[in-house]
């Protein structure tokens, strides 16, 4: 890495202040950061220097995401051509397959990032501060729960309204109470419904005689069970967004995240604990197919896996306090089946719950230390009247 730090060494001058590309400085110092440890430390209070800083933390979050990635890209392609009856198994034409599926992902992935950074950019130049650091996870997550064949225009749009409106208003990355990626997703569910729902959505360029309907779809129109089987939900070969279909490729990255200790395992689990006690209450009611379904099954369909995993665990938008992170994940997971199950119109409820939480973390920990003070004060109480 030596010789990149020559070249930024050599390039620095010219974008600090008095030089003449100072307008781009905080582009630069994004790349620097990029590559190298920053070599900023703090100035006062009590403090450990350790290399592992933000930017470090998040690109352990993208790495984690990658299998995810990977695998949408080839289950796009496999989708597409399924359904044009040009194949019939999972590895017939595997190359064909992941080369389209990458053709679909790439364009979204560089207008998340082209657009969210430049954003980015502009407002951290304005404030003459360094790039948040946070987008590099957003510009991922983005294009991971979005359909694959999302007019890139909306995408623009809702990219900008996420890190403007959802983050940069309250002041940039640690601010923002929303997850900016589950901002512009439901931005484009309410601003462009037709392209984030129905049949025709989840599947690239799909033949006309081809239902493109997911597993979670297919539940809500009625169905006594999904048409894919467990197996094929499992392992993401199901029609959905691009990044949410594979709950193999999704564990993966739960593992990488859990013992790096990037994500919050409390909340991890009491998402999947919320889920199921949901789940069992409407086995128990058993109205609807819909209320019969298994509650494991809940975990297998729509993006409920990569919520609980890569969103749910947001540091920045969840609750803080140990208790509070066992509320906000079970409420979550509760939430996600409720709306799933009782409220048709919005068919993936992940997304609404998480969302509705990140509102409520901030009282949920409120509650949590109030309590935690109010038993302190009174075991502190009974402690002088023993004395």
């Amino acid at each position: 890495m030596k010789w990149i730090k020559n070249i930024l060494d050599n390039m620095r001058p010219s974008f600090e202040e008095g030089g003449k590309l100072y307008a781009f400085h905080s582009l630069f110092d994004a790349m620097d950061t990029f590559f190298l440890t920053p070599e900023t430390t703090t100035t006062s209070g009590c403090h450990i220097r350790d290399a592992v800083d933000n930017k470090r933390t998040m690109f352990t979050v993208v790495i984690a995401l990658i299998p995810a990635l990977l695998f949408g890209m080839y289950n796009i392609g496999y989708q597409h051509y399924l359904s044009l009856g040009e194949v019939s198994s999972y590895c017939e034409n595997f190359w064909g397959n992941f080369w389209y599926g990458f053709l679909q992902v790439l364009p979204m992935i560089l207008v998340s990032y082209i657009v969210g950074l430049g954003i980015e950019c502009i407002f951290a130049q304005v404030r003459k501060h360094e790039v948040s650091e946070g987008y590099f996870v957003t510009g991922m997550l983005i294009p991971l729960i979005c359909p694959p064949d999302v007019p890139l225009w909306q995408l623009a749009i809702a990219v900008a309204f996420a890190v403007i409106i959802g983050k940069e208003v309250f002041g940039g990355t640690g601010y923002n109470f929303l997850n900016p990626a589950l901002v512009a997703r439901a931005f484009l569910f309410f601003s462009y419904p037709s392209k984030m729902s129905g049949d025709s959505v989840w599947i690239a360029e799909q033949g006309d005689a081809i239902s493109g309907a997911t597993p979670l779809g297919e539940m809500l129109a009625g169905a006594t069970a999904p048409h894919a089987s467990m197996l094929d939900m499992f392992l993401g070969f199901v029609p959905g967004s691009v990044g949410e279909t594979s709950v193999v490729a999704i564990l993966l990255g739960a593992i990488l995240l859990l013992v790096t200790g990037v994500a919050s395992w409390r909340v991890m689990l009491s998402v999947f604990a919320g889920g199921a006690a949901m789940g069992v209450v409407f086995n128990l009611i058993g109205a609807t197919p819909y209320m019969q379904m298994p509650f494991y099954e809940h975990f297998l369909i729509g993006g409920f896996m990569f919520g609980a995993v890569f969103m749910a665990t947001d540091p920045v938008t969840a609750a803080q306090t140990n208790t509070g992170k066992y509320i906000y994940g079970a409420l979550i997971g509760i939430m996600a089946v409720l709306i799933r199950v009782v409220n048709p119109a919005y068919p993936e409820g992940m997304m609404l719950s998480i969302l509705l939480l990140n509102v409520f973390a901030p009282l949920i920990d409120y509650y949590v230390v109030e309590a935690n003070i109010k038993r302190r004060a009174k075991r502190a109480k009974v402690l002088t009247k023993n004395n």
